[in-house]
């Protein structure tokens, strides 16, 4: 039983014993810095049932207190705060429990329990990770770890998202401009060369819209209300628009027939609905969906989808290609993270799981077929919409996929009761629609499932675009943030007797561990403004201030001896004493942090352990202290301190150096 409780039962019974009357809970808070006293009762809550002067009653149960619990050695009440001093005893004894524990604050999965599954990454194969991925994977990680450390079994996992139409368009470029490029040739990672075809893409796309709004409409200006003369005149502009773009690209054969009966039948149809006669508004009509549906590079890559989902021996023999060049790719990112995953899905295996549900959630009322044959799901008594399960040709939606994918998993891990989903904030009413759903279904598991919601990343220059190639990637941003971490050391001028390839290591170190700091010390929920060179610095609540901590205890414990000898009763400095306060709260942080999926929590509490440590450092002396007893528990706590951080920091994915 910790402290806590121990006087939360003491003070219980100095209730009943005064006041004759039972107390539910009691409030504790840290002591005030003005104040003496190392926790503080709250008596304020206690007036609901006690009846009095709250100076009166904290009095009252503090002198019961010391009467009866020997760690408690005085008191003082300030209004309706009673502040409880601890004798030192209590904290070398404490202190002499945990000090050679290495994973102090971790707790080792119970066996038989249920595990949780944690997915993150989740990426397109049309691109290479990006400055998003990398809140993406860095909090999926890391919540994975401290939810292991909590006492949790995990599996790590991703879906990838590796087929549709973004998937086409990267293929559609390559197989158009690409001249057989590969990865080998180029000398480039294999996502970053199809990630360069996916933004050809949407620059040649731009480019077709941009001829059509300049050329497309120079037509007779007659007006004319007659649907089928506008439409043979807007077909010979197409013919002709094609004819120029067909230099490049052979689209004849595959498009002439779709455009006459798209705009025979759908345009004329689109028109007729919307009762329009001005001739000026039916071509603005027209025009906006050409942008939109026939430009060329559009419709051939839906081609090339429909060609991908029949099976076509081409089509899927260049998608397995680039694919594989995709996944080499993102494998040398993760790896450069520091992240992995313990089994991996694949969409183009999971998007037809779940059809099986639909048919089981109209048998048990959960989902209704409507008169068209598509089905939905009516959430409107719970606050949501109806959503669409199946379309009316019985094709699967990504809610379908996602119920089928959810339940999959449980099937391949049995031992799973939970899963957590990390995925960015735009997705929330997603989320609560299958989990929902989930629920409905009667699937008891789906009470465990969490939503890791998350900000969006913004830099100082604006919003990331993929399509247009201005993300920042994330392979370029650890080699920058080691770069940028390398020329701060050397101005700082810590590095003589290092090696150049000990030098770029520690970079690297730094530069990640920076990366990775100022990312989780922020509330998953907030949205994030990030600024490189703001991370690295080696002052203020950043990643290389706490890792100079570490080296400093380190470069201590070179020049002392750790004796493992239990410490004797002695008196403390009131440094020291907080040091062991600060480090009493780790496994609670812990648990916090786990039930509340925040790596947040761990880093800020490892930045007020460092404060604590430096303040600490810079009171008392640890090697020239007075006496050998207070040596060796100036040292023996510098190096539980170290341990502490290292474990901490371990949770967020962050290494720590033993020189800087």
């Amino acid at each position: 039983m910790n402290l806590q409780e121990t006087l939360s039962n003491q003070v219980k019974q100095a209730v009943l014993s005064s006041y004759k009357v039972e107390l539910d809970t009691v409030e504790f808070q840290a002591t005030r810095k003005e104040f003496a006293g190392d926790i503080t009762v709250v008596v304020f809550p206690m007036l609901r049932v006690v009846k009095g002067n709250p100076v009166q009653i904290g009095e009252t149960i503090g002198n019961y207190l010391v009467d009866n619990v020997s760690n408690v050695k005085a008191f003082n009440v300030v209004k309706g705060f009673l502040n409880i001093e601890i004798s030192d005893s209590y904290f070398i004894d404490f202190f002499n429990e945990i000090k050679q524990e290495s994973a102090y604050g971790l707790v080792a999965p119970t066996a038989g329990d249920k595990a949780v599954m944690v997915e993150y990454s989740s990426p397109n194969t049309n691109k290479p990770l990006h400055l998003g991925h990398v809140r993406n994977n860095l909090l999926g990680y890391s919540v994975a770890e401290i939810l292991k450390a909590s006492g949790k079994k995990v599996y790590k996992t991703q879906i990838i998202n590796d087929r549709g139409i973004h998937i086409c368009k990267s293929m559609l470029a390559w197989k158009l401009f690409g001249n057989n490029e590969t990865p080998e040739s180029t000398g480039l990672k294999g996502d970053k060369l199809v990630g360069n075809y996916y933004v050809k893409f949407d620059k040649e796309t731009k480019k077709s819209i941009k001829y059509i709004e300049d050329n497309f409409c120079e037509i007779s200006s007659e007006n004319t209300t007659d649907i089928n003369y506008l439409i043979d005149v807007f077909i010979q502009e197409i013919l002709k628009f094609y004819n120029k773009l067909g230099k490049e690209i052979n689209v004849f054969g595959q498009l002439e027939e779709m455009h006459y009966k798209f705009m025979l039948e759908t345009w004329k149809y689109n028109v007729l609905k919307k009762k329009i006669v001005d001739v000026k508004k039916i071509k603005l009509l027209i025009l906006e969906d050409l942008k939109k549906t026939i430009n060329p590079f559009q419709i051939l890559a839906q081609e090339m989808l429909r060609k991908w989902e029949a099976g076509d021996e081409e089509v899927v023999k260049l998608w397995k290609e680039m694919n594989s060049w995709v996944y080499d790719g993102f494998n040398v990112t993760y790896k450069n993270l520091g992240v992995d995953f313990d089994t991996l899905y694949y969409e183009s295996n999971t998007y037809l799981l779940g059809k099986e549900f639909v048919e089981q959630g109209l048998k048990s009322g959960v989902f209704v077929k409507e008169e068209d044959g598509s089905v939905w799901c009516d959430l409107t008594e719970d606050g949501l919409d109806k959503k669409i399960v199946q379309r009316s040709d019985g094709t699967a939606v990504y809610m379908t996929q996602d119920i089928g994918t959810a339940i999959q998993r449980i099937k391949d891990f049995p031992d799973v009761g939970g899963m957590v989903y990390t995925v960015g904030n735009e997705q929330d009413y997603h989320f609560k629609v299958l989990f929902l759903i989930l629920k409905k279904l009667g699937f008891d598991w789906a009470k465990n499932l969490y939503h890791l919601s998350y900000g969006m990343v913004d830099l100082p220059s604006g919003k990331m675009k993929s399509r247009e190639g201005t993300v920042v990637d994330a392979d370029d941003l650890v080699e920058e943030m080691a770069k940028t971490a390398g020329e701060i050391s050397e101005e700082l001028g810590k590095l003589d007797g290092y090696s150049d390839e000990e030098k770029q290591e520690l970079y690297k170190t730094i530069g990640l561990g920076a990366l990775k700091y100022h990312i989780l010390k922020v509330d998953p929920k907030k949205r994030i403004l990030f600024d490189p060179k703001e991370s690295i610095d080696f002052q203020g609540n950043t990643g290389p201030f706490i890792q100079y901590t570490y080296a400093r205890i380190q470069s201590i414990l070179r020049k002392a001896e750790i004796e493992n000898s239990d410490l004797k009763s002695t008196d403390l400095h009131p440094k020291e004493k907080e040091l062991i306060k600060q480090l009493q709260l780790f496994p609670e942080v812990v648990q916090n942090a786990a039930e509340q999926h925040s790596p947040a929590l761990i880093a800020n509490y490892t930045y007020d352990l460092v404060k604590e440590f430096n303040s600490f450092y810079q009171n008392v002396s640890i090697l020239g202290a007075d006496n050998d007893v207070e040596k060796q528990l100036r040292v023996q706590l510098s190096n539980t301190v170290a341990n502490t951080i290292k474990n901490a920091f371990s949770l967020l994915g962050i290494q720590v150096p033993e020189r800087m």
